[in-house]
């Protein structure tokens, strides 16, 4: 791939192309907008397979075609016996995916829950899919208590023998307990500990003082 013209020329990457990453049980991706979170779960869910606008290994919906050929780049390495199922979720495109799925007579009746309820839903209903599940943003849809509900479902599928990938932007969801964490920006991918994730300093900093932020703003 050509390291001069983008999604190359950000540092994850680079990176990722360059030494490429080890995926755990559960590994998660955190990181400002723009780093490349999106950009590098969405190549990797396209590599195993996947359908770039969410959905199983089998999903093949389309609506806008916006990604980029990343996918075409990477070689996915799995051990022996592992499943070769999936599952994408990505919270901008489960309209079109929930649109698909009662297009082809799926009765989850996706559509008249709410955003949150039948993001969970959907979790679990192919919660008896054991594979590679990669969730883009999922905190999106969800209140607190939904990302601990989400929490107890991975957990289950990891329990069960799936692997999961997740990007996110919530404390609360990247505080999965002995998860493989990633922080990613413009270094490229570093491993943190939970406690010195920016994101989680600048959520703590926020919730303890929302006035030190709001006073630059209002």
């Amino acid at each position: 791939m050509d390291p001069n013209v983008w999604p190359a020329t950000l540092m994850p990457v680079r990176q990722l192309l360059d030494e490429g990453l080890n995926l755990g049980p559960m590994t998660i991706l955190v990181g400002e907008n723009g780093s490349g979170k999106s950009t590098l779960v969405e190549a990797i869910a396209m590599a195993f397979g996947m359908n770039a606008e969410g959905g199983s290994t089998n999903t093949m919906h389309r609506s806008y075609t916006s990604e980029s050929d990343l996918a075409n780049h990477l070689q996915l390495i799995r051990g022996a016996g592992a499943s070769k199922r999936g599952f994408f979720l990505r919270a901008e495109t489960m309209h079109g995916l929930f649109t698909y799925l009662e297009s082809i007579g799926d009765e989850g009746s996706f559509h008249q829950r709410s955003h949150g309820e039948s993001f969970l839903d959907l979790v679990a209903a192919r919660s008896q899919m054991h594979g590679l599940w990669v969730l883009d943003e999922p905190e999106s849809a969800l209140s607190l208590p939904g990302c601990l509900a989400l929490i107890g479902l991975l957990r289950d599928l990891v329990d069960g023998g799936s692997q999961v990938l997740l990007s996110t932007h919530s404390p609360v969801l990247a505080a999965y307990p002995d998860a493989d964490l990633y922080e990613i920006g413009e270094w490229g991918i570093r491993a943190s500990e939970y406690d010195d994730l920016d994101l989680v300093r600048n959520w703590r900093a926020f919730l303890d003082a929302p006035e030190r932020f709001l006073r630059h703003i209002i």
